[in-house]
This record gives structure tokens, sequence and C-alpha cells, in this order.
């Protein structure tokens, strides 16, 4: 018996070592939770794991994208937002996985990504109380890339119907049923942060049951992603600049913050009746309704990994802003974020800068045929650097506190002077 014990603590010790050699995956998005299970998005496709994290099992795996995962009120399904049939639509899966099924039918639009600032079309938003409608934001009848409106489809599919709503976003339904706290605007793709002005979202309550809207909350930046829990309505506010949770009490009509981090903001949370989740810093974090308290997520995924891995790339597709040397042997351009020297006939191709995670550009030969001045943003910000033409010795920075973009490096003739504006509208 003391044998047998010894070999089980043995297996238990290599299994920790060999979970915990395993790196932990990182930007991990849009997740959701159902009792004890957890599902979220990453490289596109759909994951699940338990809500204390650990080793995750892949629910999707079509080239498109699939994201937006909503479960279903009893938890035995999951309805998301898929590219299965070239358009964004919204599909639902059982929750232990399977095929999916189509549920909408829109036309294409022009603006319908993840990576555009309007964000993709037909984001799955939640599900009707009872579990029979899905309710998606499209913006299949709107004129304006900003504006969508809610519609709910039946679970089964069909005709959609919309929400008595002019515009909505991000939505949660109270617990009975008869209200809806909703975002009337849409900018959560919006990489401009800390936006004040007239479409800065608030989040309001309507009522089925008399058609009245309130807005129940007015600070001066982004109040997003509502979630209705028991009396208390949370939502994601950077009122004190970095996105933290704050809770609306629908009885007393008091507001409270409810997460103090300074570091990253909380992204893209979804909510159970005892837990909420959401992203922060390429994390997933789990927050306690009970007892106030959230915590990361560590959580793994056991695949090759075939977007995370260094390959070779071919740059002739990428090649922009080239620059003739002066006697014209040579021609220096621009490729995936390096400076690249190139014959113009015979000889041998230099990579001048061979930098990774640094985008350099706007490459130009200096008319003495001596050095080739570029752009890059090594420091963080665009300057100016300065190299031989035959890449030998470092580089040498000749700006320093740029604060914008820079444009269009010109030599003087006598290649002692370099000419250039920036976005601010300034020659320097």
């Amino acid at each position: 018996m003391k044998k047998i014990y010894t070999m089980l603590s043995l297996f238990v010790l290599v299994a920790s070592m060999q979970l915990m050699a395993q790196e932990e995956t990182r930007l991990l998005r849009f997740p959701t939770v159902s009792g004890n299970q957890l599902v979220f998005s990453y490289a596109g496709d759909l994951y699940t794991t338990g809500v204390n994290g650990g080793t995750a099992r892949k629910l999707t795996s079509h080239k498109g994208y699939e994201m937006f995962p909503k479960f279903s009120p009893d938890g035995s399904e999951i309805a998301f937002t898929g590219q299965y049939d070239g358009n964004t639509e919204v599909f639902k899966i059982p929750a232990t996985g399977g095929e999916p099924q189509r549920l909408t039918y829109t036309a294409t639009l022009d603006r319908d990504d993840i990576g555009d600032r309007m964000g993709p079309n037909n984001i799955v938003m939640t599900w009707t109380p009872d579990g029979k409608g899905v309710v998606y934001r499209s913006r299949k009848q709107s004129f304006n890339s900003f504006r969508g409106q809610l519609y709910s489809v039946d679970a089964s599919g069909g005709l959609s119907s919309e929400l008595p709503l002019s515009d909505g976003g991000f939505s949660s339904y109270s617990p009975d049923g008869n209200k809806l706290a909703f975002n009337w605007v849409f900018r959560e793709f919006r990489t401009w942060k800390y936006y004040q002005g007239g479409m800065a979202d608030d989040i309001r309550v309507y009522d089925f049951n008399s058609g009245k809207v309130e807005k129940v909350s007015d600070s001066s930046g982004q109040d997003v992603f509502p979630m209705w829990i028991g009396s208390e309505i949370y939502y994601v506010s950077d009122r004190d600049r970095t996105a933290n949770l704050f809770a609306y009490n629908t009885e007393t009509k008091v507001t409270r913050k409810v997460t103090n981090y300074t570091d990253y903001d909380i992204k893209f949370p979804s909510h159970n009746e005892n837990h909420i989740v959401f992203e922060k810093g390429g994390y997933i974090y789990l927050f306690d309704v009970k007892t106030q308290q959230a915590k990361k997520l560590t959580i793994h995924i056991g695949n090759d990994q075939p977007w995370a891995r260094n390959e070779w790339k071919s740059v002739d597709k990428s090649i922009r802003e080239a620059s003739l040397s002066p006697k014209g042997e040579r021609v220096v351009f621009s490729a995936r974020g390096d400076v690249w020297s190139v014959p113009s006939s015979k000889g041998i191709t230099h990579n001048l800068t061979a930098t990774s995670g640094v985008n350099e550009r706007g490459a130009v030969w200096s008319p003495d045929g001596k050095h080739i001045a570029y752009i890059s943003d090594s420091t963080g910000e665009f300057e100016i650097y300065l190299t031989n033409q035959d890449g030998s010795g470092e580089p040498v920075q000749l700006t320093d506190g740029n604060e914008t973009y820079i444009f269009n490096l010109d030599w003087s003739p006598d290649s002692k002077k370099i000419l250039f504006h920036n976005k601010k509208r300034e020659l320097s």
C-alpha cells in the first residue's frame, strides 16, 4: 500500500510539473460563464474549461472567427457570432460541443470584421430569460456604421424581431424579464480611450410594460456592458481612467465602485447569477458576486499554436516605400517592419534592421550613397535613425522626444540634413 501511495504521489508531482511547464495562454477573449463551465474565444475559436481554469478543450475549429459566446439560461447551449458561411451570423452549439446551427441570415456589410473600429456585425448580446430566443446587435438596416439595433431570433432559427428601441448595444435582462439594461451607442471596439464626447455611452433601462427608458449612469466617460444581477446592474466604466467594474443598485439608486485596477482595463465581461468573467491584460478573471472578490484564472491551451510559432515569411507582397541608391546599383525598401537593401540586378539582399516587435519604415538613401535614413518605433515613439548603407555598425538615433507620426524623409543635396513632416503638419 505504501509503495502504491508513493507511486501515486510521484505521478501527481510529475503531472503537476508538466502542467506548470506549459506556458500560460494569453489573449483570451469574450468569456462567458454558466455553472462550473467557462467558454471563451482564442485565436478565432471557442474553447471551454472549468471556472477555476485549467487546460481548455476546443469547441470550434472553423477558419473564420467564432466569438461572443453566450450560454443559454439553463446552460445547455451556447449562442455565438461566427463566420462559417462567409457572412458574420448568429449560430448555436450544445454546451458540450457539436455541429453549429445557423440562426440568422442577413445581408453582407462592407465593414464586418473583428479588427474594424466598429466591430463585427450580428454580435450576440444575450439570451431571452425564457431561453427561447437569442438577442443580437445588427447593423443590417442601419445607414450609419456607428448605429445598430437589437433583434431577437428564435433559438431554433427563423425571422428576427426588432426590440422596441431606436438603437442598442450590449444589454442584459432584469431577473423577472420585464426590463432591459442596455447601451444605446456601440463604441467597444474604438481605440480612442477616455472619450468624453457626445457619443460617450451610458447605461439605460427600458421597461417593456410602460415603454419608458431611464438613464441610470451619468459619468462623462464610457459606461458599458450592463449586467443585471439581483437588484444591481454591474457595468464597466472608465470614469477613473482605468476601466473598472461599478454597480448601480436599482432600489437605492446608489452607484459603487467594485474593482480598483490601475494597470489594464476590464473588457468584454459576461455574467450569470453568481459570477462575472472578464478580460484584463489578455487573461480571464472570475469575479464572485457573493464575496465581491476577483481572481485571475490560469488557463492552458495544449495545441500546436500555428499562429504563435516563428516561421519563414515571404516579403514580396509587403514591399513599400522604395528608394534607389545614387548610382542605381541597389534599392532600399520597407517590408514587414524591416528595412531591406536589394541589388538592382545581381548580388546579396540584406536585412539592415532585422528587429522583432519593431516597425521600421520610410527608408531613404542619402545622396552621397553612404547612409540610409529610416523611421523606427523602437523607443515606443516614431523617431528617425541613420545606418550605414552596408549595414555595418550600430544605427544612430537622430531625433528624440517625438510624440506623433513622422512622414516623408527628404535629404538635402549635400547629405548633411533631413527634412520631414509630422501628423501635426509641422516641418522639421
